[in-house]
């Protein structure tokens, strides 16, 4: 949630001084994401110091990165949320810091990949770790330090996170309903003296839904709701759903068919070759229209469901397994070779569910541009907590979540949907329209096959037998998405 240039020559003489939105020194600066929820705290008495926190949180669970300087040396800590990711690139005794992958651009090797990172990112196998998929250019992770010297950059994971191993059978008299009431409750409210204007993520699906009854209670002066129509035959329901939702929290809302906003579409960011990270999310198109509508109406803040899936799931930290991957049949010799490491250099444990908090690094920073400070209550620690030691049968098909629902009144078509929605008629008619004729751009020419990491004849192989399948295989969107990520680059 900041960006900066540090020289270490400039922290031999430290004379900060505040101007237009930086702290500058010499060459040196360090400056904030332009969101009204943050705040820079500058303490340089004697040993220059700067944290950057969210408002109004308290300061045991706030989200935060810290940088502490002195001579020949800087360090900075993030807290536990890793709301917004911090990439990190060491120069010539110079450090380069942002939350924003397109302010290192000029840092960004096409051709200096890391090949165990290409390979978790064409066979699903994502792993939360400091490494990106350029050499040189680090993610600081949650909870974890960078040290700076004249020696360079160094990363300092700290020990795994403490996490309940089984859930705990509840004490007599006690109501998880209420409990989960009370503690989201609490959780949304705490940003609530902070902000006027914020927005909803509203699919009208379980998760998004006990969200929106949290902001609904909280009572800010102004609420609107954001969604994407999935279309497709989950459609019609889930656009009956999320107007229950709106009508019953009186919020204002936008609705976005995603349909026009598919994976590849005209006018989007990956069409206009606009720079952008190659690992972004699937839907970035889509998600990129409810950002800007969101913005247009000085929302400060949104508010997601982030979370729910992950912690809601069976939870065993005794017997936990990764699934099986899909094989990958145009998997280059390069990045099978990356495979053998798909598990090494990895982050600890973290607080947060590791698949939340790489979502959050795919859809956060786009917020961040926007405008706005994204806030995922059901991935707050307390609440992570608490549904760790919830017995499984109130997280089974997320039952608590839906009695909480049904409690609120809603109909049961609402709470507990025959089919809930999904994205996957979005993701077909972004493949079938407008990602193969990407792939037959790659036939001719690709980074991707070009280094190594994706077999060309194994690829025009899967072109021909996608023109006869009755769908598109997913799994081409993860290639292309890729490839089109790394040439906005070039």
């Amino acid at each position: 949630m900041l960006s900066m240039r540090l020289r270490l020559s400039d922290l031999q003489d430290p004379k900060w001084r505040s101007q237009g939105g930086r702290w500058i020194n010499g060459e040196s600066w360090i400056e904030p994401a332009n969101v009204s929820p943050l705040v820079m705290e500058v303490n340089d008495d004697q040993a220059p110091c700067v944290r950057v926190r969210v408002k109004e949180w308290k300061r045991d669970e706030a989200d935060f990165i810290a940088l502490a300087m002195e001579p020949e040396q800087a360090c900075l800590t993030a807290g536990v949320f890793g709301t917004a990711p911090l990439y990190l690139v060491e120069k010539a005794g110079e450090l380069y810091a942002s939350w924003d992958l397109m302010a290192l651009r000029s840092h960004l090797r096409v051709d200096r990949l890391v090949p165990r990172v290409v390979a978790r990112t064409l066979t699903r196998q994502h792993r939360y770790t400091s490494e990106t998929l350029f050499e040189g250019v680090y993610r600081l992770t949650e909870r974890a330090a960078a040290t700076f010297t004249c020696s360079g950059l160094s990363i300092h994971y700290p020990e795994p996170a403490e996490h309940v191993l089984e859930p705990r059978p509840l004490r007599p008299g006690v109501d998880p309903l209420a409990a989960l009431d009370e503690l989201l409750t609490d959780v949304v409210r705490e940003i609530s003296t902070a902000t006027e204007c914020v927005g909803v993520e509203l699919s009208g699906g379980a998760d998004s839904g006990n969200v929106a009854l949290a902001v609904m209670a909280a009572r800010f002066p102004e609420v609107y709701s954001f969604g994407l129509l999935v279309g497709g035959s989950t459609g019609r329901p889930q656009r009956e759903r999320r107007r229950a939702f709106v009508e019953h929290c009186g919020f204002r809302d936008t609705a976005t068919p995603a349909m026009q906003h598919a994976p590849f579409c005209p006018g989007g960011v990956r069409a206009l070759h606009k720079p952008h990270d190659p690992a972004g999310a699937f839907y970035q198109e889509a998600f990129d229209v409810v950002r800007e509508q969101a913005a247009a109406r000085r929302c400060e803040v949104m508010f997601t469901g982030s979370g729910g899936d992950e912690i809601n799931a069976y939870h065993s930290r005794t017997r936990a397994e990764l699934p099986i991957p899909e094989p990958v049949p145009w998997l280059g010799a390069r990045a099978a070779r990356g495979l053998i490491e798909v598990n090494e250099h990895l982050a600890p444990i973290p607080v947060l569910p590791v698949p939340t908090l790489m979502a959050f690094g795919m859809h956060n920073p786009g917020f961040l541009r926007a405008g706005i400070w994204p806030v995922s209550p059901l991935a707050h620690p307390r609440i992570v907590r608490f549904m760790e030691q919830l017995p499984h049968e109130h997280k089974r098909g997320k039952a608590l979540f839906r009695e909480r629902i049904r409690r609120a009144g809603l109909p049961e078509w609402v709470a507990a949907p025959a089919e809930p929605e999904n994205f996957l008629a979005v993701l077909e008619k972004g493949l079938r329209s407008y990602g193969l004729p990407v792939l037959d751009d790659m036939m001719k020419e690709s980074v991707l096959v070009d280094l190594g990491y994706v077999d060309g004849k194994a690829l025009a192989q899967a072109r021909k037998e996608a023109d006869a399948a009755s769908v598109v295989p997913d799994l081409l969107c993860d290639v292309l998405a890729l490839e089109v990520g790394l040439r906005s680059l070039i």
